[in-house]
């Protein structure tokens, strides 16, 4: 008898959807550890543009005395008592690619389960999510550093917009899982095209199933998502976005984590070529257009279970739960 696939809680959504809300207390009532798939949290001094969970709380890290040469990614962050992985794990001018974030994820969901706890799995980068939902074989190119010099130059000199066209001329299914703000995802898919003479969409496969998994999505009206982000920007602005923003150009002014939302904006101001007001209304308008590009994604995967609020989550948690526990008997 073919042994029982491990469990796995998925709580996606939109950006300021409320799904590090709902997690948290998800987790707090089934034992639960939580993996951050956010493709910009995993890089730490990015916290307030990234709105990083419990960033207006005083993070404690486990064993702060570890070495830091030992695996970081496996020691949590805890925010509110439990167990956060996959924050603060890499630098702004280090890589972190999705194959990276795949194979250490399903690392950690087994030691989570080691301990007898469930694994929530927590973010809206799609991609992260299916590369461990689906068990994607992430296409094993090396990086090529020349390569992706002269592609960050290219967005320097002409602008993120451009190196999107050029993906999308060559390859039109990025458009489903490349996010079109996120410049390191498309340098990376540029870079598996160049080197490959093949799309980057032909060589993502599907490999066999891994976990069994529930995927519950936040169902939330565009109107309440647009009033959330508005609030959520002017926090930002008030917890010291500008200030962070100065920091980063500082230590890393050739990241490109500075042109993603709510840096490339502030970026804009900082050099004089827009006003703080206008800044500030960028960073609204990219990320209600974000939210919407996050929403079509999901919305192609039929497996998604939609929800309104706390108790229809739960509804759906017991239940899979109990149908597993029944399995294993």
């Amino acid at each position: 008898m073919r042994k029982p696939f491990p469990s796995l809680i998925v709580i996606l959504g939109p950006t300021a959807s409320g799904k590090t809300e709902l997690a948290l207390k998800l987790a707090k009532k089934y034992n639960g550890e939580i993996i951050c798939a956010d493709s910009r949290t995993v890089y730490r001094e990015m916290n307030i543009g990234t709105a990083k969970p419990g960033q207006n709380e005083k993070l404690k890290m486990k064993n702060e005395k570890c070495s830091a040469k030992r695996n970081s990614y496996q020691k949590p962050i805890f925010i509110n008592h439990i167990p956060h992985y996959l924050i603060d794990v890499v630098k702004p001018d280090q890589k972190f690619s999705v194959a990276e974030f795949k194979q250490k994820t399903l690392k950690i969901i087994k030691g989570v389960h080691q301990k007898n706890k469930i694994p929530f799995l927590v973010g809206g980068t799609g991609l992260y999510i299916s590369a461990v939902v689906d068990n994607l074989d992430i296409p094993k190119v090396p990086p090529d550093k020349k390569l992706r010099e002269k592609l960050e130059n290219n967005i320097k000199k002409y602008g993120l917009n451009y190196l999107w066209g050029k993906l999308i001329k060559l390859d039109s299914e990025a458009a489903n899982f490349v996010q079109k703000q996120n410049p390191r995802r498309i340098i990376r898919a540029l870079e598996v095209c160049l080197k490959t003479k093949k799309t980057f969409s032909e060589l993502r496969k599907k490999g066999e199933q891994l976990l069994n998994v529930l995927q519950i999505g936040i169902k939330i009206p565009f109107e309440k998502l647009e009033w959330k982000i508005g609030q959520r920007t002017d926090q930002m602005i008030e917890n010291g976005l500008i200030e962070e923003t100065e920091n980063l150009i500082k230590k890393y002014s050739s990241s490109p984590l500075l042109n993603t939302i709510g840096y490339q904006e502030i970026v804009s101001y900082l050099q004089n070529k827009i006003s703080l007001d206008q800044a500030i209304s960028l960073i609204k308008k990219n990320t209600r257009r974000y939210a919407r590009r996050q929403m079509t994604w999901f919305k192609r995967d039929k497996r998604i279970h939609w929800i309104k609020n706390q108790k229809e989550a739960e509804r759906l948690l017991k239940n899979f739960l109990r149908v597993k526990t029944l399995n294993h008997q």
